[in-house]
């Protein structure tokens, strides 16, 4: 019995490893020039002021972030679906999609945003203006464009009023897309 228990722990621990390791594999990507077609997306606004939007690990399904400037994701709108490129220049197109949870987080008036090989099946990415915006017929929001970035630099949709009751551990933001051939402070 001992060493049935073993080998199953053993078995269990090297698929735990080898999981691991396929979740956090990551590609180069498309580097640091914007690729033609693309935008960088960024907070304009303190305390996120010239933070970026990127997943974490980079090009990888995982959170969505706002980040440094050195590792920026370069993303566009194709049909509703908010795209972020993570295959290098030359290869074939690869992407992740931004996919907006439906599940009610940070005193139910969020949504957390991540970034998957699957498109979201939440609501619609839009442009309005330079200023990323997203809705969906099923939740009443306020103002389209308005974010929440949390605790882990995390990107969540904020559902309740721009600027007003903001979650402990959250700052309002907006967030709009930048062309410049590089990302920058």
């Amino acid at each position: 019995m001992r060493s049935t228990l073993q080998n199953l722990l053993t078995s269990s621990l090297s698929l735990s490893c080898l999981c691991a390791g396929l979740a956090n594999a990551q590609s180069a990507g498309p580097g640091t020039t914007l690729v033609e077609g693309y935008y960088w997306i960024r907070a304009v606004a303190d305390p996120n002021f010239h933070k970026y939007l990127q997943s974490k690990p980079l090009y990888s399904e995982s959170y969505a972030v706002l980040e440094t400037h050195t590792t920026a994701g370069q993303f566009q709108i194709v049909d509703g679906q908010l795209v972020q490129l993570i295959s290098e220049p030359g290869a074939p197109e690869e992407f992740l999609y931004a996919n907006v949870g439906t599940e009610k987080v940070i005193n139910d008036e969020s949504l957390q945003v991540s970034f998957n090989a699957t498109e979201n099946t939440h609501g619609t990415f839009a442009w309005q203006g330079d200023t990323l915006t997203w809705s969906t017929p099923d939740v009443e929001r306020p103002n389209t464009a308005a974010w929440y970035v949390c605790t882990d630099q995390l990107l969540y949709v904020n559902l309740g009023a721009y600027m007003y009751q903001t979650p402990e551990g959250c700052a309002d933001q907006t967030i709009h897309y930048y062309n410049d051939k590089t990302a920058n402070e």
